[in-house]
């Protein structure tokens, strides 16, 4: 389809893999980055990538200048998703001055909303606010972007102990998913491994002139936490109930991560702000770049069952 060269950063991440995938299977030369500091789980998805057609790996650090040019070099496109390895802010700086030294034609980035700028009293989510600022460096030094901001994913759902997602298998086979969100307020969901990928070759093919500076809100339903229980429990066949609470940390996470928790729990919990702030909207430009999604049912039915058997658990049997 084109041979043009498409830099990804964060490629064993749901979204770039997805990208990755996807692009690579219309044609592009995917040039696809991967942190030298890859879990075991990460390290299967690199070599899944790396078998595949039309991916070359470039493995590395990106506090390593050097190697942000070369991943540039030569390169039309970009798909960036930064996460916290390491100055996340600093990071995503060097990357969108390097993406505009080698001319880089369309950028785009995954970003997310600094809810405490909108001046309501909201406070700032520490892990979303620093994409933001990388966001608004991307704007300031003219780089052609669009941002894309992700809805929650389906795939965050585990049984496993972790806070804010956990569908707990309670000892009647049901299950029970505990959360701050008020019961019956819709939230955007998203299959990233899914639909990302569909929906950002989408907007590379439609071109910097459509997309240019636009902020689009990636999320394909609204459910509230109710209807997802009703999802799920329609899927497996088995009860499932949502109890608005507090969230439950029952196993050592990072501290940077605990006060993202703590921050949430107050926006979305307390204020029941909206997930993408007040001027975004779901799912209408997602729907007009991918039609093909998969939701909620979809997911709990087909690929829930699965992620649980890889993570060792046996409840499906």
């Amino acid at each position: 389809m084109t041979g043009k060269i498409l830099v990804i950063v964060n490629t064993t991440g749901r979204q770039g893999a997805s990208v990755a995938r996807v692009a690579a299977a219309v044609g592009y030369q995917v040039r696809a980055h991967v942190t030298t500091k890859l879990s075991e789980k990460d390290g299967a998805v690199a070599k899944e990538l790396r078998e595949r057609k039309n991916i070359t790996l470039v493995e590395g650090s990106l506090e390593d200048k050097k190697l942000i040019s070369r991943l540039f070099d030569g390169a039309q496109r970009a798909f960036i998703n930064t996460i916290s390895w390491g100055d996340e802010v600093a990071i995503g700086k060097s990357l969108a001055d390097a993406a505009k030294k080698a001319g880089i034609q369309h950028y785009i980035y995954s970003s997310m909303p600094d809810h405490g700028a909108f001046g309501r009293g909201w406070p700032n989510l520490p892990m979303w606010g620093v994409k933001f600022t990388v966001e608004n460096y991307i704007r300031q030094i003219g780089l052609p972007a669009t941002f894309v901001y992700t809805g929650i994913y389906n795939n965050n759902f585990t049984s496993l102990p972790y806070p804010l997602f956990c569908m707990k298998l309670l000892q009647d086979g049901s299950f029970q998913w505990t959360a701050p969100f008020h019961p019956d307020k819709p939230l955007p969901w998203l299959d990233a491994e899914h639909d990302v990928g569909p929906a950002v070759v989408q907007i590379l093919k439609d071109g910097v002139k459509k997309w240019s500076g636009h902020r689009i809100a990636l999320a394909y339903e609204l459910l509230t936490p109710r209807q997802v229980c009703a999802a799920f429990s329609r899927a497996l066949r088995r009860p499932c109930k949502y109890i608005r609470g507090p969230i439950k940390i029952e196993v050592s996470i990072p501290s940077g991560y605990r006060s993202q928790l703590e921050a949430l729990e107050e926006l979305f919990g307390k204020h029941e702000a909206p997930y993408f702030g007040p001027d975004m909207q779901a799912p209408a430009e997602a729907l007009g770049l991918w039609e093909g999604y998969r939701g909620m049912e979809e997911y709990a039915r087909e690929v829930f069952p699965l992620e649980e058997a890889a993570n060792g658990l046996t409840w499906m049997h």
